[in-house]
């Protein structure tokens, strides 16, 4: 694929269309296993917290590895990486289906049960997500170009996690994973058809990425600053994604049945979102259009901390913008980041290094956001089920002021970092 042929909308849904199922995959992972090891099982929160931390750790210390192997594919050929994302495609419903429905007893062989499966299941779950976000990378493009490629993928997972969020509380965990592992192959397959990513070897000759591509990201300053406020932005969405049941269910008392309309909300209106901000990046380009989009959240996240019992039509009125200012978070940041690669000289060579710090520091985030926020809430009062003031008021500092504040300073460093050194 050139750099300056638009991508068309065939072409975009072949490649995005694995964004599907590994966004569908996420929200179980992410924000479903905790509540259901807690509830179900009977998993006290500092466990929970502790092993979770520990897989996601381990889930982000490899994401470095991958993306070198990714690298290491990419440059063998580009059967190879399709081979190797069937594996791991296979690997990852398997451990999916594991820890939904663990075959052991007791507290103890349960918590091991738990910690291997994750290890399996992140593993599988990474290698196949970076080598196809390498892949988005390598198809070039300018900023609107960028954005648009990072649009189809992002587009196609956001009805992902619509489709992950309502279906467990419609139609059971069961009906869930088969659509998973359905979407799973369809994804894989319209892979194999997307447009080809640039390459920077000959066909049929390899010759590996040198040993210091693995760290080559960190020399440039650039990919440097943009990660700090990749970080920050991360963790301040990962606190509220692993605490979002409990305050429903406890905070706002909640029904089962209306707990899929909220995170319906947040997810649709995400979607419906990105051709608008599209139009932005068009006129303002990628960074300024991300600001917006965090400015937007701060304003209508905070109110959060002042909801209680029964207020469901408020939240719901925030998920929806919230959702809306989610657009820019998945759609941007890995466009602007295809354009550091770009421009330090990068492309078609370590897209998978850069990719790989990448995903680290996204697992980094949800790994600190479970290993700490759960054990804190615990020690602080709360516990799933509670109605105690001191411990819902807990709940309500966690999961919305503490991600505002957080929220705010990645605006500050975004502001700082990346658009003041733009302008140089």
């Amino acid at each position: 694929m050139t750099t300056t042929t638009p991508i068309r909308a065939g072409q975009g849904l072949a490649y995005g269309l694995l964004g599907l199922p590994l966004a569908f995959v996420a929200l179980p992972l992410y924000v479903l296993l905790p509540n259901h090891y807690a509830r179900e099982f009977g998993m006290p929160l500092a466990t929970l917290g502790a092993v979770l931390l520990a897989a996601r750790l381990f889930d982000a210390v490899s994401d470095p590895l991958l993306g070198r192997l990714s690298d290491h594919l990419f440059g063998r050929s580009v059967r190879a990486v399709l081979a190797v994302g069937a594996v791991s495609a296979m690997v990852l419903a398997l451990g999916l289906i594991s820890l939904f429905f663990p075959q052991v007893a007791g507290a103890d062989a349960l918590m091991v049960w738990v910690l291997v499966a994750l290890l399996i299941t992140y593993t599988a779950y990474s290698q196949l997500g970076i080598a196809h976000q390498s892949w988005g990378a390598r198809l070039g493009g300018d900023e609107l170009q960028r954005g648009r490629i990072v649009a189809w993928r992002e587009g196609a997972a956001l009805v992902g996690v619509v489709l992950a969020s309502v279906l467990p509380a419609l139609l059971g965990l069961p009906v869930m994973l088969s659509v998973f592992a359905i979407s799973l192959l369809l994804g894989w397959w319209a892979w194999t058809r997307a447009p080809r990513p640039l390459m920077a070897m000959d066909v049929g000759v390899y010759r590996p990425p040198q040993r210091a591509s693995l760290w080559r990201p960190w020399g440039r300053p650039a990919f440097r600053r943009l990660l700090a406020v990749f970080m920050l932005n991360g963790i301040a969405s990962a606190i509220p994604a692993t605490l979002v049941l409990f305050f429903i269910q406890d905070r706002l008392q909640a029904t089962p049945a209306q707990e899929p309309m909220f995170l319906a909300a947040y997810f649709v209106c995400a979607a419906l979102s990105i051709p608008l901000w599209l139009r932005a990046v068009a006129r303002w380009g990628l960074a300024r259009t991300w600001l917006a989009g965090m400015l937007l959240a701060i304003a209508v996240f905070g109110w959060t901390a002042f909801l209680g019992a029964g207020d469901v039509l408020p939240f719901l009125a925030v998920c929806a913008l919230s959702g809306v200012a989610l657009g820019t978070d998945l759609a941007l940041p890995s466009a602007l980041l295809a354009g550091v690669i770009a421009a330090e000289g990068d492309s078609g060579q370590h897209e998978g290094a850069y990719f790989g710090w990448w995903n680290f520091a996204t697992k980094l985030n949800l790994a600190l956001a479970a290993g700490l926020a759960l054990p804190l809430l615990g020690w602080w009062g709360y516990t799933p089920g509670t109605r105690s003031d001191e411990g819902l008021q807990t709940l309500g500092m966690a999961y919305a002021v503490l991600p505002s504040v957080l929220k705010l300073l990645a605006a500050g460093a975004l502001l700082a970092l990346v658009l003041r050194p733009s302008r140089t």
